[in-house]
């Protein structure tokens, strides 16, 4: 029997209509299972969706680690344990990140050998399956060991997720030269290529970004962030000002009419709602992270992913990607 994805009623900016709306659609349109987590005075119509109620909410400026130990009543928390209890495929949420990854690694649990828990954002890509990001946040600071695991298990993701055979893992530093980055990138540099179980295509640079000649992008969780909401900013940048461009004249607004059905495509799968969610790797578990202002696209999008990933079983590869004679 297929196990429903447990969805955070409660977190997101639009929380809980955009929400439980998403989650309707993934029902309707999508044919999954989803149950929500919330606090029923506070959700309103749950549109004929199971409930599984609960009493607190983490809220998206709450300190991450207090609150999953104080609020053990909360959607979050609940929503991860229904995962670890056997009564969920999946745990999506559009709420706080930092809560949500803590509830996910204390509730789950880590795989065996995993140092540390990373995200994993795609990055869209034109004509090619998206570039995977490692890590985009979790881990402000990071070794060399954990890097390389963050390496394999992107590689695992990509695969189950993109249908990629032999991902291939790119290392972000400034140039593509191996002796260029800081001490962390030159060490991680040198365990990469002397390891087999990493198709390590070398150095990348951000201007590598979009297009990525690469399937997988690792670097530290400060680096990746930054990295990530720069590229935000930027295309958000480049579509405002094509956008005004086309809005000058008759001439230009005709011209826009004309090409909008040839961009449409592309500037839908640079869109956060088009892409879902990231996904937290190295729990026992599936735990997809949907951005804070998430639409009831983007969650029926997170929830696709999760369901995606389950059926995959995007946990065994990475179950073995880390310690492969387990597999």
């Amino acid at each position: 029997m297929t196990l429903p994805i447990a969805l955070d009623a409660m977190g997101g900016d639009f929380a809980p209509q955009e929400i439980i709306k998403g989650a309707r659609r993934a029902v309707d349109e999508l044919g999954l299972q989803v149950t929500l987590v919330g606090v029923p005075e506070r959700m309103g119509d749950p549109l004929g969706l199971e409930v599984v109620a609960c009493s607190e909410v983490i809220e998206m400026d709450d300190e991450p680690g207090s609150s999953v130990r104080k609020k053990k009543d909360s959607s979050l928390v609940r929503a991860a344990e229904l995962v670890r209890d056997g009564k969920a495929s999946a745990f999506v949420s559009a709420g706080n990140t930092g809560a949500t990854m803590a509830s996910a690694l204390l509730r789950m649990g880590r795989l065996p050998g995993v140092l540390r828990p990373c995200i994993a954002t795609p990055i869209p890509n034109v004509g090619r399956p998206p570039c995977t990001m490692v890590d985009a946040g979790a881990n402000a600071e990071c070794s060399p060991e954990m890097l390389v695991q963050f390496a394999k298990l992107a590689a695992a993701f990509a695969s189950a997720r993109f249908a990629i055979p032999a991902p291939t893992v790119g290392l972000l530093s400034i140039g593509e030269e191996s002796t260029k980055g800081t001490p962390l990138v030159k060490e991680t540099h040198e365990l990469l290529s002397a390891d087999a179980g990493v198709n390590f295509f070398g150095n990348v640079e951000g201007r590598d970004l979009i297009p990525s000649p690469v399937d997988v992008i690792v670097t530290d969780g400060f680096t990746g962030n930054v990295a990530l909401k720069t590229l935000e900013g930027a295309l958000q940048f480049v579509f405002t000002t094509v956008l005004a461009a086309i809005d000058t004249n008759d001439e230009t607004r005709a011209a826009g009419h004309a090409l909008a059905p040839y961009l449409m495509p592309t500037v839908t799968t640079l869109t956060p709602e088009y892409q879902g969610g990231a996904m937290l790797l190295g729990l026992n578990g599936i735990c997809v992270i949907s951005h804070g202002a998430s639409n009831d696209t983007a969650i029926m999008n997170a929830l696709r992913v999760a369901a995606e990933m389950d059926a995959a079983g995007v946990v065994e590869k990475m179950r073995t990607a880390i310690r492969p004679d387990q597999g």
